[in-house]
């Protein structure tokens, strides 16, 4: 079965960092664009970063220079580097990606089951 696994969520003071990962496994053969999106209670969901497979990284503009997305493909695995938290950042973090699946290695779409991150002192 393929899936993504999210890791990494908590509390943590205004400030203070966390560091998310997000695995892909099953029956897979590399990932294309792997993304973190976020939505706070009451909100919609909202793309935080993107990362393509053999290109840069995007951002959504307010949160350039707190989070940093990276990849590792020998690991089919996509980080969040949260920096500087603030009460605002609070949401279920999703990880999405597109996986080559199978021996066709057709593209599939695939999301994460959300991990919470909660900025409070």
């Amino acid at each position: 079965q393929v899936q993504l696994v999210e890791s990494g969520g908590g509390l943590v003071q205004p400030g203070g960092s966390l560091r998310l990962s997000c695995a892909a496994s099953g029956n897979i053969f590399g990932a294309d664009v792997m993304s973190w999106y976020r939505q706070a209670p009451g909100k919609p969901r909202e793309l935080v970063a993107t990362i393509p497979r053999g290109g840069s990284a995007d951002y959504a503009d307010s949160l350039k220079g707190r989070f940093t997305i990276s990849r590792d493909n020998a690991k089919n695995t996509v980080y969040l580097q949260l920096d500087n938290l603030k009460p605002e950042d609070t949401a279920v973090y999703y990880c999405y990606a597109v996986l080559r699946v199978g021996r066709a290695r057709e593209p599939f779409n695939y999301w994460g089951q959300g991990t919470q991150v909660t900025v409070s002192s």
